[in-house]
């Protein structure tokens, strides 16, 4: 530490103090004493002074704040945080779930999984299509791919992940498909080599083929399900591997029984579980198992094979024999009307009324047609 005292510029004394910190910096300081006159009290100020700004603290450097750059997630590295943040937090079906995990990783994660998200482009979309397209992928598989990446990659930007979607996700257009259903003879082939085959192909037909229901559907019908003195049967849960959840679309429908399907279920009352097809031993059914015993069935009838053409068969024979658009969708459950339309131009009874309006006779003659 060192002080010295030398004339102020403006008259007076100025005191200039030097002290040398533990780190071997130095700080200084110089000002004017109060004190005008050069004596020994002049000497103490500045000496006390000099104690003083020796037990000050330095000051502190300033702080540099540097700006931290968020670093962007690969899609393969976001594809894990999707899953469990969106879909599983959301409590989508496990199919729902086990559908996106799939996408992810047949298709998604080996053309884009290394890029980050916000360095997909729109060209990266197109080359994907490319891609499944080589693969001769179904357009409703290359949508439902390109579904899954437009959702990861706006939720990226709902969770600040991404400030803005890096891409435009544009669908392919999809043809309508012609629905495959069993004309009322091969139903009536189908249902009789159902009952040679056993009580659960026959009531796994007519469940199919007269209430509309899909094969989760199937699987999960419980006898508490069913009111046989109402002869009304609801639609209340369907079972994906085990998983049993709400039907699809997540609506519980109420069905009409037709007096065969009445009779079926009757004869088939069991007590072997709350199923009301199972296995012998009263285990549910499973996906495979119901698929093979169609399958046998459709074979002993000479007829194409499928648990899904059971339901197209039970809408098309609605249509053909003239119901109307609504109630046709309320009974299989559509969600949207557009799906029940692909039957109705088996509806001659529809397009027969609409024709009668171009005979002048107006709606009401349509309607009394």
């Amino acid at each position: 530490m060192s002080v010295k005292i030398r004339p102020y510029i403006n008259g007076g004394w100025e005191v200039d103090i030097r002290v040398r910190r533990p780190d071997g910096t130095v700080d200084r300081e110089r000002r004017k004493a109060p004190i005008s006159s050069n004596t020994s009290a002049l000497r103490r100020w500045a000496e006390e002074r000099e104690r003083e700004f020796a037990k000050l603290k330095p000051p502190e450097p300033p702080v540099v704040v540097v700006e931290q750059v968020p670093v962007i997630p690969t899609l393969r590295e976001f594809a894990p945080r999707f899953i469990e943040g969106y879909a599983k937090a959301n409590q989508e079906k496990p199919s729902s779930i086990a559908g996106k995990e799939s996408i992810l990783r047949v298709h998604l994660i080996p053309e884009l999984g290394d890029r980050r998200l916000d360095a997909i482009t729109t060209e990266d979309v197109q080359c994907l299509k490319v891609a499944l397209n080589r693969n001769k992928k179904a357009p409703k598989t290359v949508n439902n791919t390109l579904t899954v990446l437009a959702t990861l990659l706006k939720t990226a930007v709902d969770w600040k992940v991404l400030q803005q979607m890096p891409c435009v996700v544009k669908m392919l257009k999809v043809p309508v498909r012609t629905m495959e259903f069993h004309d009322f003879d091969a139903y009536e082939k189908l249902v009789a080599a159902a009952v040679k085959e056993g009580e659960t192909a026959r009531l796994l037909v007519l469940l199919g083929g007269q209430a509309g229901l899909r094969c989760g559907e199937l699987m999960a019908l419980e006898w508490r399900d069913i009111d046989l003195l109402k002869k009304q049967l609801t639609v209340a849960r369907s079972d994906w591997k085990g998983h049993v959840t709400a039907p699809k679309g997540g609506s519980i429908r109420h069905l009409p029984l037709t007096e065969r399907l009445v009779a079926a279920l009757r004869q088939a009352r069991h007590l072997r579980g709350s199923r009301v097809v199972c296995q012998d031993d009263g285990s549910p059914l499973t996906q495979k198992v119901v698929q093979g015993i169609v399958r046998r069935v459709a074979q002993r009838a000479n007829v194409k094979a499928g648990v899904h053409i059971l339901r197209h068969t039970f809408c098309s024979h609605l249509a053909m024999r003239g119901a109307p658009a609504g109630a046709i969708q309320k009974l299989a459950g559509h969600q949207h009307l557009s799906t029940t339309m692909r039957y109705m131009h088996l509806s001659p009874a529809a397009i027969d009324a609409a024709i009668r309006l171009l005979d002048g006779s107006g709606l009401a003659g349509a309607v009394e047609k």
